[in-house]
């Protein structure tokens, strides 16, 4: 079993709008969000630490998932770099087992992409390779602790897109 655990979500189906940090989540981006808690806990990796992004629809994601522990909001995760993502993970403290991160494409897409050593699992790597659609869950192994992620140094376990 891995000493820990990283999971980069997206953030459910949004609405159209004309200010983009304010978009909220259509009503089947609201059911998506519920299935991504379900998946979580019927998968065993319910978080201990949750960042997500600024924007409403992030927010929405988490707070829609019924999992009790309140986000940490980080503007990082907004400016959907994968070296911002990289760097709010790797400050993440040592107690913590599992951490989720609630954002955007491409940046979660490219992490995703980046972060598997070639020892995860097959399926989950063509499922990733695919692209990473709304509403979908990576979840990666590391050996060792969160400030020692780079590329390559993370096992891919699985992918999901609940509620699809």
């Amino acid at each position: 079993m891995p000493s820990r655990r990283l999971l980069l979500v997206r953030h459910a189906t949004a609405a159209a709008g004309s200010v983009d940090a304010d978009r909220p989540l259509t009503a089947g981006g609201a059911r998506q969000a519920a299935a991504i808690g379900s998946w979580l806990e019927q998968a065993g990796v319910v978080p201990d630490r949750v960042l997500a992004s600024p924007a409403l629809r992030a927010r929405q994601t988490w707070e829609l998932t019924g999992l009790p522990l309140e986000p940490i909001v980080d503007p990082r995760i907004y400016d959907n770099t994968v070296e911002d993502l990289l760097t709010a993970i790797q400050e993440t403290p040592d107690d913590v087992r599992t951490v989720a991160v609630v954002g955007h494409n491409p940046s979660i897409g490219e992490l995703s992409a980046v972060l598997d050593g070639g020892e995860g699992d097959p399926e989950a790597r063509r499922a990733v390779d695919r692209g990473f659609p709304a509403g979908g869950v990576a979840v990666f192994g590391l050996p060792g602790s969160f400030a020692a992620l780079v590329p390559g140094a993370a096992t891919l376990s699985d992918f999901a897109v609940p509620g699809d």
